[in-house]
């Protein structure tokens, strides 16, 4: 009998999500990139991360790309699937993201409550929130 096994770039959970605006493809993709460099690096406490970040007057164009994904998996309990750059398909958690981004890029903070709180524990919530801000803005700035 065959094995089943699917290919180490499609995870389980994928699927197509057309809600993605297409203009926000490269975005994605440079999200993704960065979750694939922090993939290897060493977990990050998320309340540190966060003082670390505030403290910082000029951060990098993804230091909060970075630290939002050094510390995701400790916000919504599991690891988080981020797809290779250019894979069509989008996971659940790619999809999370990507609608809060578009919230906060169109000033939709209720629809970013309710998506950070339909997934994250309350204790790490504003962290969350204040990272994917953060990423939003330096999204917006390239």
């Amino acid at each position: 009998m065959a094995s089943l096994a699917l290919p180490k770039d499609q995870p389980l959970d994928r699927h197509p999500d057309p809600t993605i605006p297409s203009g926000w493809r490269e975005p994605l993709n440079v999200l993704r990139v960065i979750a694939l460099d922090c993939r290897s690096a060493a977990q990050a406490d998320l309340f540190e991360a966060c003082a670390v970040l505030s403290n910082k007057k000029s951060t990098a164009r993804d230091a909060h790309a970075r630290v939002l994904f050094k510390c995701m998996r400790q916000a919504i309990s599991r690891r988080p699937v981020f797809y290779r750059p250019g894979v069509e398909e989008v996971s659940f958690d790619e999809a999370w993201l990507m609608r809060a981004i578009t919230a906060v890029d169109a000033g939709d903070l209720d629809s970013l409550t309710f998506l950070i709180r339909s997934r994250v524990p309350k204790p790490h919530q504003r962290h969350i929130g204040f990272l994917i801000q953060g990423v939003a803005e330096q999204l917006s700035r390239t």
